[in-house]
């Protein structure tokens, strides 16, 4: 991982990649969840491709939106 000036410890890089992470096992979960209830819903091959096409994209989306939320609850904390 190479730091930043913006984020020296590399921290909203490993932030986005957990998150992404939990995106991943949630869909893996879900998928299995499902076919022990009712049947198969997606082959292996097809699940694992699924849940890294989230997983990236939660990634990508956690590390382009957590300092505007950050900010956001921060405003929303000074405010009350």
């Amino acid at each position: 991982m190479i730091p930043s000036i913006e984020d020296p410890g590399g921290r909203r890089l490993a932030s986005a990649a957990l998150w992404g992470a939990v995106g991943v096992m949630s869909v893996l979960v879900a998928v299995q969840g499902y076919a022990l209830l009712a049947e198969p819903l997606l082959s292996i091959p097809r699940a694992a491709a699924l849940a890294l096409a989230v997983g990236v994209a939660t990634t990508a989306v956690v590390y382009a939106t957590e300092r505007r939320v950050a900010a956001w609850a921060a405003w929303r904390a000074g405010r009350k």
